[in-house]
């Protein structure tokens, strides 16, 4: 079972699901925590290979996006949970379009931030530059220099330190048993435009979030039920670099599709 952080369990209230990126934990959401957590059950859930999570080498099968995504899906179970928001960033929004494609019917609805939806020449000219390090480079520095590249402005620094100070925690082989998942992210969409067209999806990206943007914009064009904001001056980790902005979108967009009082058009929308 992952190790997750339960915050509140009123069975009135609607619960959110939080999802973190490789290498974090969820701490990294505790400006979202502090902004939802008085009208919002919230489950900061630790992806496997983070913190006290299982191993990535601890399954009975080869580790992928799909068996983490189950591993999410057995949280909501072991809670009594049949449907929940989900908000993820960078790989936890990877895990959340594996839950769309396989278990759409326990999403009520998905905010994905820094969400990857294919890798472009750069990010795989920098995973093939990995491969030929990671066997003779401490695992500390490979993770440090793509965070370098992922957030290179100052206006990342936050953001770009909070990632690295907390992979210092996470575990060799279970940087690499994620890392040797990242040539399958495209696997990912399959199916959500067949299997999710009726859930709502938020996509928040950073104007800065050059190495992804692109990308994402081209891909999500003809999904139904989705829009896209997109987040000045914010890189890859939107919920750092743009606290107050993410916080806004998410709950107006919640509460939109929730038949909530308050259904405020979002901030910055763009497509």
């Amino acid at each position: 079972m992952l190790e997750y952080k339960l915050f509140g369990n009123d069975k009135s209230r609607d619960y959110i699901i939080l999802l973190h990126g490789i290498g974090g934990s969820s701490s990294i959401f505790y400006k979202q925590i502090k902004a939802l957590r008085d009208s919002y059950n919230i489950v900061a859930i630790h992806l496997p290979g983070h913190k006290k999570s299982p191993s990535t080498v601890s399954y009975n099968k080869p580790f992928s996006f799909e068996v983490a995504a189950k591993e999410v899906v057995r949280v909501l179970d072991e809670l009594h949970i049949k449907k929940a928001h989900f908000i993820g960033i960078s790989l936890g929004s990877v895990i959340i379009h594996s839950i769309l494609s396989k278990s759409p019917e326990r999403v009520k609805t998905a905010v994905l931030g820094g969400v990857i939806t294919k890798l472009t020449l750069g990010s795989k000219f920098l995973l093939t530059l990995g491969r030929m390090m990671k066997n003779v480079t401490p695992h500390i520095w490979l993770y440090s220099l793509f965070a370098h590249i992922l957030m290179p402005k100052q206006n990342h620094k936050e953001s770009r330190n909070a990632f690295i100070r907390e992979a210092k925690s996470m575990k060799r082989e279970e940087f690499l048993g994620w890392y040797n998942l990242v040539q399958f992210i495209r696997s990912t969409m399959n199916g959500i435009k067949e299997n999710a067209s009726s859930v709502p999806k938020l996509y928040i990206t950073g104007e800065e979030d050059h190495m992804f943007k692109k990308g994402l914009k081209s891909d999500i064009k003809h999904l139904a039920n989705a829009e896209l904001v997109i987040l000045e001056r914010s890189g890859h980790v939107v919920n750092i670099d743009k606290p107050e902005e993410f916080n806004a979108n998410v709950i107006a967009f919640i509460q939109k599709n929730r038949g909530g009082l308050n259904s405020n058009k979002l901030l910055t929308t763009s497509m």
